[in-house]
């Protein structure tokens, strides 16, 4: 299993998704994961935009220095060396939720900044890359419909979900922490948590299970 200093703070839905992956991908999707929250802390933490900016160019400009980092989320991610842009790509997208009104651009910056890593992921572990972002853009759309509030927002990532293609994604085998966020994610369609209830912990385990 992962270092433990990985696991720390990871939502529930990341933690169940991590926990079916093959011994191989694991350190990878951990590694996936913890950026994740790591950006995610500093968006949600957020008391000033400028402050959460420099700490997300922190975040771009190590992940463009490589491997042999003492930070564990960065050694975790090593084996992505070379795909910084695919991975700055997911801090982009937490920092476009910083704007003082969320719009379709920055629905968009986020989606495509999950699936620019998940991509890459998977690539490093031998599978597609747009099955992969496909998979990530749902996973994206109905977990980022759960953290805004306001009204309006609420409004535009409810059409947003109506509009999206939920069919099943084919993932392989090593992605199947990605088959069961997605499946998740087409579970709720954005109107529930990921996991929200004993039907949603079956659903993941099924989906972790079988991948479908």
């Amino acid at each position: 299993m992962s270092d433990s200093l990985l696991l720390d703070g990871l939502p529930v839905e990341q933690r169940l998704a991590l926990a079916y992956a093959p011994v191989v991908a694991q350190p990878l999707f951990a590694g996936l994961f913890a950026l994740d929250t790591r950006l995610a802390g500093i968006v949600r933490t957020a008391r000033e935009p400028m402050l959460a900016q420099l700490r997300l160019a922190w975040w771009r400009d190590r992940l463009g220095q490589g491997g042999g980092q003492a930070e564990p989320v960065l050694a975790a991610l090593a084996p992505l060396q070379g795909r910084d842009a695919d991975l700055a790509a997911l801090a982009d997208g937490w920092e476009a939720l910083l704007a003082e009104r969320l719009d379709q651009a920055g629905v968009e910056a986020f989606l495509a900044g999950r699936a620019a890593a998940s991509a890459a992921l998977a690539q490093a572990l031998g599978g597609a890359a747009d099955p992969a972002a496909r998979a990530a853009r749902g996973w994206a759309l109905a977990d980022l419909a759960q953290r805004v509030s306001h009204p309006e927002e609420r409004a535009l990532l409810r059409d947003l979900a109506a509009a999206h293609d939920w069919g099943r994604v084919p993932l392989p085998r090593s992605l199947r922490p990605l088959a069961v966020l997605h499946g998740l994610a087409r579970r709720t369609r954005g109107t529930l948590p990921l996991i929200a209830g004993p039907g949603s912990l079956v659903c993941a385990i099924r989906l972790g299970l079988t991948g479908r």
